[in-house]
């Protein structure tokens, strides 16, 4: 993979600073009409088959440290690891997001800091960073990614972790020619990726019926490889320590669809 400037400025710079971008006013498509309906439009990310596993992940890397979580959302994560006595800090860019996590039972415990995560600053440091359910493709460009990698390691505690759940873009998939995959068809709701090659986007479309009225909603995504974040990782600092297919720890392998990824500060 190319690394813009690194022939230039050198690896050493590289690795000592965060590369200087001009980053996009930072943009959420989470509105009021999402964030009341998050659980509905998405019912599977709260099956307790999908969040217990991941809690358990974890709370075992925090220990008794606290957890910073980018993108907290509505709490989906951060209220039960909080509940299992991880004291829990997020990020989040949507006010209305904020204001559907704070209107929870338990969310008092939680503070929030209103922001892009990929800039954000909250104050004290953290034994461990996570973000889940491909988030970090919500940064679309790559110096935004690579910005994100270096503020989670000025927030991390030498030896702390950063987890990423992501998923393994689906351009294998793609018949010749093609650009759009489904992901997701069932009597409710229909899913498509729409992928952009030349500019590493995907473009996430979704149809619901709700109430018989279709209501569609449309997000780009930079779509991000495991060994490009190992990079980013690298670059801040940070080295990877695990690689899993999901959080029960199945063994990651050519034919996996998600990656669960582990990176430590180094001391």
């Amino acid at each position: 993979m190319h690394v813009v400037g690194a022939a230039d400025v050198g690896i050493r710079s590289l690795l000592q600073e965060p590369p200087c971008h001009a980053f996009r006013v930072p943009e959420t498509h989470f509105d009021e009409w999402i964030a009341q309906r998050y659980e509905t439009l998405w019912p599977e990310l709260f099956d307790p088959a999908v969040v217990e596993p991941a809690v358990n992940f974890l709370a075992d890397l925090a220990g008794a440290g606290p957890a910073l979580e980018l993108g907290i959302g509505t709490g989906r994560v951060a209220l039960p690891l909080s509940a299992r006595g991880v004291r829990v800090h997020g990020i989040e860019l949507s006010p209305a997001m904020v204001a559907r996590l704070k209107a929870q039972p338990g969310a008092s415990d939680i503070g929030v800091t209103l922001g892009d995560f990929a800039t954000a600053v909250v104050g004290g440091t953290f034994t461990l960073a996570y973000l889940v359910r491909n988030t970090i493709t919500n940064l679309t460009t790559q110096g935004e990614q690579v910005a994100c990698f270096h503020n989670v390691a000025a927030h991390l505690d030498p030896g702390g972790r950063f987890v990423i759940e992501n998923y393994i873009p689906e351009l294998q998939r793609l018949p010749p020619g093609e650009t759009i995959h489904v992901f997701t068809a069932t009597p409710t709701h229909v899913g498509l990726e729409e992928y952009d090659v030349a500019t590493q986007i995907a473009f996430s479309h979704h149809y619901w019926m709700i109430d018989s009225t279709l209501k569609t909603f449309s997000s780009p995504h930079r779509y991000v490889w495991p060994s490009e974040l190992d990079l980013m990782a690298r670059l801040a600092g940070m080295t990877l320590r695990e690689r899993w297919s999901d959080w029960n720890r199945a063994p990651f392998t050519s034919e996996s669809r998600n990656h669960i990824s582990v990176w430590e500060k180094v001391l």
